[in-house]
């Protein structure tokens, strides 16, 4: 990271872990955020915390929207060539998934970071159970991280009240869906905006 990444203010990626439009960003913030001279700052919700609020349903608990955003997803995978699995209990709340990020980032925020891209990339590519914190454990393993301290973190109440805060700070701040990015507080709802949030850095506010 440059000195210049660490003074400017980092791209806020607000997205939950079952959001297929989160994983398409996911995908490209890191990219983006390079090529802009910016850093990430990865915050995992969920986005239940907004329908309370908004009194929505996520796409894929709500007919005809949920048959248009799988048909959408798949083409998307192919239009970006990337890979694209639904996973067969789709959607899950992936709340052991957030307790575990929270947790490392206290201790570790550029690891966490990796691990949360990670856990939207298992889910949507492997169907990793983001409810089951022995599969986020493991997948902590794989990337060198040690399993006992996420499932420390998983289970700690300090970190379950951590994540709540976030959630409910996401929806004081206006956030309704996913995935949300905050450019310098500047709003912008949605992967089909990465272009947009890209122009806004380079060129300035409009």
């Amino acid at each position: 990271m440059s000195v210049l990444q660490e003074q400017r203010p980092a791209i806020e990626f607000w997205f939950d872990f079952a959001s297929g439009y989160g994983y398409f960003a996911a995908l490209e913030i890191d990219a983006l955020a390079e090529r802009c001279g910016r850093t990430v700052l990865w915050r995992p919700f969920t986005l239940g915390a907004a329908f309370k609020v908004t009194g929505a349903q996520g796409l894929s608990r709500t007919p005809l929207k949920r048959d248009y955003a799988r048909h959408d997803w798949q083409r998307l995978a192919r239009q970006k060539e990337v890979p694209f699995t639904l996973p067969a209990d789709h959607p899950k709340v992936g709340l052991p998934a957030l307790r575990a990020f929270y947790g490392l980032e206290r201790k570790d925020a550029r690891a966490a970071a990796r691990f949360a891209k990670h856990i939207i990339v298992g889910y949507f590519e492997d169907s990793l159970d983001i409810d089951d914190p022995k599969a986020i454990a493991a997948l902590g393993l794989m990337l060198g991280l040690n399993p006992d301290l996420i499932l420390a973190g998983i289970a700690d109440p300090e970190v379950k009240a951590l994540a709540r805060r976030y959630g409910e700070e996401a929806v004081g701040r206006g956030v309704f869906g996913s995935p949300w990015i905050f450019v310098a507080g500047e709003p912008f709802w949605g992967s089909d905006r990465l272009p947009q949030v890209e122009k806004w850095l380079a060129e300035g506010p409009w």
